[in-house]
């Protein structure tokens, strides 16, 4: 897969993450330049997970995302479809209780967590509305939704030299530290055909959740994405 489109094949996807598993992490760390760690701190901070709350934490990969609500006392899912990014996170993290699940078709019974969140996930799913409809489902009434995701610079000069680095510095970085180069190139289309911060409230409204806002990071490049289950 090489093309970004909106019609996604799940097996295409997952297949794509299972060649990029091993090294995913530490090219992520590169290619935005050191800040991917600063994200996943903000959004933990914006899950905020307590001792014994129940978080589901969706596109988890290799499951580094999950550690800071382990660490904070919570009960922690960490769920993908990628095999591959499964095996590598369960040999990573052998105590985490790693999932295979599709986000449309999640695993789990209704109402059973506190806290929900996806990181950098949503815009490779192939049903977007879907699954924001079953990350609903199994959310408790008040329970709260995080979505972390690449969104669109605010500032319109910094917006096209961002869009100039992803499309043609982004390439030849990949090829240099990644395994599956030709993933990065999906990647980065799949980022500029995702729909800005207010169309992507509106479809977390549409699907059901009530008061969705967003902050923006790094000047836009990520949105963070907060919403409740009423």
């Amino acid at each position: 897969m090489t093309r970004a489109s909106l019609d996604k094949q799940p097996h295409e996807v997952a297949a794509m993450f299972d060649d990029v598993a091993a090294n995913y992490d530490l090219t992520n760390d590169v290619l935005s330049l050191g800040q991917a760690r600063l994200w996943r701190k903000e959004v933990a901070g914006a899950v905020a997970a307590r001792p014994g709350d129940r978080v589901l934490d969706l596109a988890a990969g290799t499951g580094t995302s999950s550690l800071p609500y382990a660490e904070a006392g919570a009960y922690v899912v960490p769920c993908d479809f990628s095999l591959g990014m499964l095996r590598e996170g369960k040999r990573r993290h052998p105590r985490l209780p790693l999932t295979a699940g599709d986000a449309t078709r999640l695993p789990f019974a209704d109402g059973v967590f506190d806290a929900v969140t996806i990181s950098f996930g949503l815009r490779n799913v192939q049903d977007t509305d879907g699954a924001l409809r079953e990350m609903l489902r199994v959310t408790r009434p008040g329970g709260r939704l995080v979505v972390c995701e690449f969104s669109h610079p605010t500032w319109a000069p910094f917006r096209t030299v961002y869009t100039e680095y992803l499309m043609r510095a982004l390439p030849p970085i990949a090829t240099a530290v990644s395994s599956s180069p030709d993933a990065y190139v999906y990647l980065a289309e799949s980022i500029r055909a995702w729909p800005d911060q207010p169309r992507l409230a509106a479809r977390l409204r549409e699907a059901g959740w009530a008061r969705p806002a967003w902050r923006n990071l790094t000047g836009g490049i990520v949105a963070l994405h907060r919403a409740t289950r009423p």
